[in-house]
């Protein structure tokens, strides 16, 4: 049975960093943030004070871009913003049994690894499912579909905090659109989780309406509204 508690999720990337992507990151004092290449997300504490963010720009650099993800601390004013994108929260129903997780019937789903990394970005450049780098497919299990050879949609895991999965990158070419692609790679990576007796979970934009409406079909529900920022060094 997996479990209800929630409290990871309130700092996801700093969670990640501090347990099972230690490996693929960065620290400096209290702040963190992914290697170049594998993910752009840094973490202060949510009560950082002037030296939290003194060690990001170190860790960081001159003039750097710093993806905040959800992190509810305000840098020191000579932080740049570079955008500021409200989201939302989702997370798999706690206690809810594999039985529930939705139907991944293919045998066009495939597993996806270093030599498609330059489809995976392509895709990726086309669709902009969100931020994917050249080694963010060793963050977790990518899946993907192909027709005639070519891949044509896929999704994967990326946060890792303890007792979760975040379900990411999301997306289907234009040309592959309508034929339920998105839902059976989803259900195939909530099957996955599930059975680590782990609990999926995934954001999304506000303004992409029908990728909620698809997850509140396949059964995730909405936990909280959260802000994504970003900003640049100073």
């Amino acid at each position: 049975m997996t479990s209800g508690d929630t409290t990871a999720l309130e700092d996801p990337v700093g969670e990640s960093l501090r347990g099972r992507h230690a490996g693929f990151g960065r620290r400096l004092g209290r702040a963190a943030g992914y290697l170049p290449h594998v993910a752009t997300f840094s973490a202060v504490p949510a009560d950082a004070d002037e030296e939290d963010w003194a060690q990001l720009a170190r860790l960081l650099g001159r003039d750097a871009f710093a993806d905040m993800f959800s992190c509810p601390a305000t840098p020191p004013a000579d932080w740049e913003p570079v955008f500021v994108l409200e989201g939302r929260q989702m997370v798999w129903p706690a206690g809810s049994s594999p039985d529930r997780a939705p139907a991944a019937a293919g045998t066009d789903v495939v597993e996806l690894g270093a030599a498609d990394v330059p489809e995976m970005l392509d895709l990726a450049a086309r669709t902009k499912p969100g931020p994917f780098w050249p080694r963010t497919h060793e963050l977790g299990t990518y899946l993907g579909v192909r027709d005639g050879g070519r891949l044509v949609a896929m999704a994967g895991e990326r946060l890792r905090p303890p007792g979760w999965t975040e379900i990411s990158a999301v997306c289907t070419a234009p040309e592959a659109r309508g034929r339920g692609h998105a839902a059976r790679l989803v259900g195939a990576l909530v099957a996955r989780v599930l059975a680590r007796n782990e609990r999926p979970f995934l954001h999304v934009a506000e303004v992409n309406t029908g990728a909620i409406t698809l997850y509140e079909g396949l059964g995730f529900t909405s936990r909280t509204q959260v802000t994504f920022r970003g900003f640049r060094t100073p």
